[in-house]
């Protein structure tokens, strides 16, 4: 895998030629979906998903790098994995906290778990705006997810889902020029991570868009104390104006509260949840599986 900042020529992303980013902008603009609705494919059987269902899938991410699906199946982590593996899902990371199995499950950890406790994902409170993996090292993108709901909160989690293509397109609308500054290779810095829950992690330097394989990736976090952007007017320009976006709200933003054996398969796209309260018996809050991939969903 090659993550360049580079333009290519006679592509969409190239600055310099304007006609294909406008055919390319238009495909992308025209059938965008504003709801989750619009996004699901009910799979009868995940254990043997039908070439239909796999296709539409598919056809959802390549289109809008996104789908939602919906089975009938009670899925145990073997089967998540086995399910991304029909999407062309197999490079799995195993990030901190996560099993041998590299399946995290996201749950609000308890008080004696101190380890976990620190981290937001495992609490019930709002997870802002990001794409996973952000603080990985370029080379090591998180390309690919897939978000499995097992049981969903008592009230409130409800996910919301920005197409990464779609903020692309607003920020060069707005400026080309914000887009050559958040290709640079130091946009935004993850400072290191050595002191809460003793887990090691180096700083991280890298761009917010690159091109990998072609394809555009996209690196965010909307954390103000945990990042540290590029001291350039052009970046600072274009990291207000995403923050405003994201904090506004889009047309094409799609909001769902996931329930119990529906799931998210995307290209790493943008997105956050909202706070949430679990039922007070135990053992019934809320649970989700969580894969995470150095690969793209296939085309």
């Amino acid at each position: 895998m090659t993550a360049t900042a580079q333009t290519r020529t006679g592509k969409p992303f190239d600055l310099r030629d304007d006609s294909a980013y406008a055919a390319w902008r238009a495909a992308k603009l025209a059938d965008s979906p504003t709801d989750a609705g619009e996004l699901r494919v009910v799979i009868a059987d995940a254990s043997n998903p039908s070439a239909a269902e796999i296709g539409k899938i598919r056809d959802y991410c390549r289109r809008f790098n996104m789908a939602v699906y919906q089975v009938s199946n009670d899925l145990i982590k073997d089967d998540v994995l086995a399910l991304a593996a029909h999407f062309g899902l197999n490079r799995l990371e195993k990030p901190l906290l996560t099993g041998e199995d590299g399946i995290t499950e996201l749950s609000v950890a308890g008080m004696a778990d101190s380890r976990r406790g620190v981290y937001i994902p495992y609490s019930n409170k709002q997870l802002s705006w990001h794409t996973d993996g952000y603080y990985n090292p370029t080379g090591q993108w998180v390309l690919g997810m897939l978000l499995h709901c097992v049981r969903p909160a008592k009230t409130g989690g409800e996910s919301q889902l920005f197409d990464s293509d779609i903020a692309y397109i607003r920020l060069r609308d707005e400026n080309p020029a914000w887009i050559s500054a958040l290709m640079h290779a130091d946009t935004l810095t993850i400072p290191a991570n050595d002191i809460e829950a003793g887990d090691v992690r180096g700083a991280e330097a890298g761009p917010v868009f690159a091109l990998i394989d072609g394809q555009l990736a996209m690196r965010y976090t909307h954390r103000v104390r945990s990042a540290v952007w590029r001291d350039d007017p052009l970046t600072a320009e274009a990291r207000a104006f995403l923050r405003d976006l994201l904090d506004d709200g889009d047309p094409l933003m799609v909001t769902h509260r996931l329930q119990a054996g529906e799931g998210v398969i995307c290209n790493n796209v943008l997105h956050r949840r909202t706070s949430f309260e679990n039922p007070d018996q135990t053992g019934q809050g809320r649970l989700l599986y969580r894969a995470r991939f150095r690969d793209r969903v296939a085309p």
